[in-house]
């Protein structure tokens, strides 16, 4: 069980990251955090004892306690760089880990890792534990990044505290912090670009909304449709979120799956790799084939669009050399430019790669 002082000091802590207390605020009294946290003087005493010699508070004789300005007792650079991704030992992650820190490891950085699960909640916690740190920047993929960020108060602690951040894949919306992503809209539109040009009519796009990458994509998908005046029906577009991907997408694949040939999806498009592979499954159990009944697009060109029997056309997510570009531009923010560069934003293009899994429409009869 955790000591009591710690959760006081934890908890003051959580005030000061989340800018519930600002820099040379003053704390309320030892007399007033007693009957707040329900402990004794004495434990309020021992966990200001300890901010107070980690340098996050300050006492003024005579006056009181009050949060330091940060940053006065750290290293002009403590050479250390926080990363936080919604996962990091599966799918594309650990490429992109890995692209971060083959490059800061050559400038002599340290990389401090950690990862949300994509949920907020867990985010916050990641945050908290990396402002408690000394840093030079940050590196974030956010969570939910469709959804409202619960952890605003975080990153503008982050702007109060001139630390430099960049966020990867997406960003926040209803904030302007530079980012570097792949256009995803733009790979939304080729994936069913491609199928359109093989004759298909029939489409079906299966996109995960609680973030940007998917909103964006769906988008595109949409756009393709429109340009090529192909109509879109009403049920060709499944949304789902990060919570329902394990049941949600493959429950309506059955579905689709047991309309009659006329009615049937002839192409899929499908928010990753990691969904399309899974959906592979779906259709082999309802004795269809892969591209003859139907055409399936993913997105990444993860390991796993050629780890199966049917090799995924996909669109390309550059990963490893993503990692290798926001590393240098975190350094950049660090070394030289404006540690808080607003509203850039830096989108690389996507690649179609055709493989097995789409071929052209062929018409029964």
């Amino acid at each position: 069980m955790t000591a009591k002082y710690i959760q006081v000091k934890q908890e003051i802590l959580s005030w000061i990251h989340s800018s519930k207390l600002l820099p040379e605020s003053q704390l309320p009294s030892e007399h007033e955090m007693t009957e707040q946290f329900g402990v004794s003087r004495q434990t309020v005493r021992q966990a200001l004892g300890e901010l107070v010699q980690e340098g996050w508070l300050t006492r003024i004789q005579g006056k009181g306690t009050f949060v330091a300005v940060p940053g006065a007792k750290l290293p002009e650079n403590p050479r250390t760089i926080g990363v936080v991704t919604t996962y990091i030992s599966d799918y594309i992650f650990p490429l992109i880990v890995q692209g971060v820190e083959s490059r800061l490891s050559k400038e002599g950085y340290k990389l401090l890792l950690s990862s949300t699960g994509n949920h907020p909640e867990q985010e916050r916690q990641c945050l908290e534990m990396l402002l408690n740190q000394p840093l030079s920047g940050l590196i974030v993929e956010p969570t939910k990044s469709g959804e409202r960020n619960p952890n605003l108060s975080y990153y503008l602690t982050m702007e109060n505290r001139r630390l430099p951040y960049l966020m990867i894949n997406a960003r926040y919306e209803e904030m302007d912090a530079p980012c570097l992503r792949v256009d995803d809209e733009r790979g939304g539109y080729m994936a069913a670009e491609h199928l359109i040009r093989l004759g298909h009519r029939r489409l079906v796009g299966f996109f995960k909304t609680d973030d940007m990458q998917g909103i964006r994509r769906m988008k595109g998908f949409v756009a393709a449709h429109r340009k090529y005046g192909v109509t879109l029906h009403p049920d060709a577009v499944f949304t789902y979120r990060t919570e329902d991907k394990n049941e949600g997408p493959l429950q309506r694949a059955k579905v689709l799956l047991d309309l009659v040939p006329e009615e049937r999806p002839t192409g899929w498009v499908t928010y990753n790799d990691e969904l399309a592979v899974r959906l592979l499954d779906i259709v082999r159990s309802k004795g269809l084939s892969i591209p003859a009944d139907l055409s399936v697009v993913g997105f990444d060109d993860s390991f796993l669009a050629t780890a199966t029997e049917i090799k995924l056309t996909t669109l390309k997510h550059p990963k490893e050399e993503l990692g290798r570009q926001a590393a240098d531009m975190i350094l950049s923010m660090i070394q030289g430019g404006d540690p808080l560069t607003r509203n850039h934003e830096w989108i690389i293009p996507p690649e179609l790669i055709v493989r097995e899994s789409t071929a052209a429409f062929h018409k029964e009869g």
